[in-house]
């Protein structure tokens, strides 16, 4: 059984070209059209899905079978073809036998062909224009399957970017707005089979983030890039060093004394009196050969680049590198109510700066259990709908929250990541070993860990170990006056 990719190559029909035109006059629709003037953020990560779709097309056609009928058909075709002139009108009656069987679009054009001949015999001109007919009959058929292919392809693809575009225009404004790098990763993660009542949960929470522009700034400080460093000029490697010196060069400019040399364009008169002289011209050549003939001395100086390797002398500040963020969410019964919407729309925040920075977002959430969701996967919209759903009740295990933290930091990729935790910081002292291992991750690896205190009777023994205290206060009256402010 031979495929329809491999049909259209021996009929010499541009795959390639067919699907080439197919995307072309996708993205012509008015539909689209109107998709990318709203949100021109997502109009490059769309675009640089095309291959993708050329890639999948190609491969769905080339795992499509021919249909059985025009599969023997063709093979029919061949067979003909390489029959002699004699040989062709021989089985001719068979052939048209075999056709009519199939039964072949072509028998009814064949015949009219054999409608003006003798006994079924055509001559090599009309055995030519018959193998010419049938092969443009094949050419037909095979077109034809290939847009019903691309049509039913155009309607698979036109389903799932409308879906797509449906979820991301939504979250566009929630999670990228005009940033392009989180609009590339935003459209990325809309591959997941959500519908609008499974994202609505977070447009309620984009809705209350909005209401709270306090936390969206806390969320941008805290994402902000890491302090420059300094780089000892004793650590820094060797570079190369670019300076003028001036030195002579051969480029004669001014008389700079007498030397020997075979130059006779230089010699000095009495060399060329000497010349004239028949007893010494013997002379005259031995010193020449010799380069021993006293002549001018002509040279002159010029500023010329010389590259030297030396070390880096000067302090070097870089940036630090933007880790991922390791979210931990206090959801114990304290944290519930106002706490619990300002803690999710926190971490939404947190997600649309990492979006934006290209960074992870690892959300942990901790009461009795600790439970992890990964927010800037592929499935991380869905992750983060499950994040959303969850409720927040029960104890406040703060230490088993942090020492998973410890552990996954220890972990190659999260090197550089930040550590956030949320909670009021109404919970049980942590022991020892809890804190001599985060003091040795911020000592010895440079690891951060910062305090969301939304309570102002979080325990000032447990915020000591914090690098950094971002407070926002929910109490009644902080809530009164943040909105007396606005």
């Amino acid at each position: 059984m031979i495929s329809v990719e491999t049909l259209s190559t021996l009929l010499s029909i541009g795959e390639t070209e067919l699907i080439e035109e197919l995307i072309i006059a996708l993205l012509a629709s008015p539909q689209f059209a109107l998709f990318f003037e709203k949100f021109p953020g997502l109009k490059k990560a769309l675009l640089r899905d095309v291959p993708r779709w050329k890639a999948e097309i190609n491969a769905e056609l080339k795992a499509t079978p021919v249909p059985e009928m025009l599969s023997q058909e063709f093979q029919l075709f061949q067979r003909v073809q390489l029959l002699s002139h004699h040989e062709f009108n021989h089985q001719l009656s068979d052939t048209l036998d075999t056709l009519d069987r199939l039964p072949s679009p072509f028998i009814e054009e064949a015949n009219r062909l054999l409608h003006h001949t003798e006994a079924h015999q055509l001559s090599s001109a009309q055995h030519t224009l018959f193998l010419q007919r049938w092969r443009l009959s094949l050419t037909l058929q095979t077109l034809t399957l290939n847009e019903q292919l691309l049509e039913q392809q155009r309607e698979r693809l036109i389903a799932e970017l409308q879906q797509r575009m449906a979820l991301s225009g939504q979250l566009a404004p929630l999670l990228s707005d005009d940033d392009e790098a989180a609009a590339g990763r935003l459209w990325d993660m809309s591959k997941s089979s959500l519908q609008h009542g499974d994202y609505e949960l977070m447009l309620q929470y984009g809705d209350f983030l909005a209401q709270q522009p306090e936390l969206m700034k806390l969320a941008q400080q805290l994402g902000r890039s890491r302090e420059a460093k300094s780089v000892p000029s004793k650590e820094a490697p060797m570079e190369a060093f670019h300076h003028l010196v001036h030195e002579p060069d051969a480029v004669p400019e001014e008389v700079s004394g007498i030397h020997q040399s075979d130059d006779v364009l230089r010699l000095l008169p009495p060399e060329l009196a000497a010349l004239s002289i028949s007893e010494l011209e013997l002379e005259f050549y031995r010193r020449l050969v010799e380069k021993r003939l006293l002549t001018y001395k002509l040279q002159g100086d010029a500023w010329h680049e010389k590259v030297t390797m030396r070390p880096v002398s000067h302090q070097q500040h870089e940036e630090q590198p933007r880790g991922p963020f390791i979210v931990c969410v206090d959801t114990s019964g304290s944290m519930g109510g106002f706490n619990e919407r300002c803690a999710k729309a926190f971490c939404l925040a947190l997600l649309k700066v990492a979006l934006a920075d290209r960074r992870r977002c690892y959300i942990m959430l901790f009461a009795h259990d600790v439970i992890g969701y990964e927010l800037t996967g592929d499935d991380g919209l869905e992750q983060a709908i499950r994040f959303l759903s969850q409720r927040f009740r029960g104890g406040t295990d703060l230490a088993a929250c942090l020492s998973s933290v410890v552990k996954r930091m220890a972990g190659t990729i999260w090197q550089e990541a930040d550590a956030v935790i949320v909670s009021d910081f109404i919970a049980q002292r942590l022991p020892e070993e809890v804190i001599s291992a985060i003091k040795q991750r911020q000592r010895h690896h440079q690891q951060r860990f910062h305090a969301v205190a939304m309570s102002t009777h979080g325990k000032p023994g447990i915020l000591r170990i914090f690098d950094h205290i971002w407070r926002f206060d929910t109490g009644m009256k902080s809530r009164l006056l943040r909105h007396w402010r606005r």
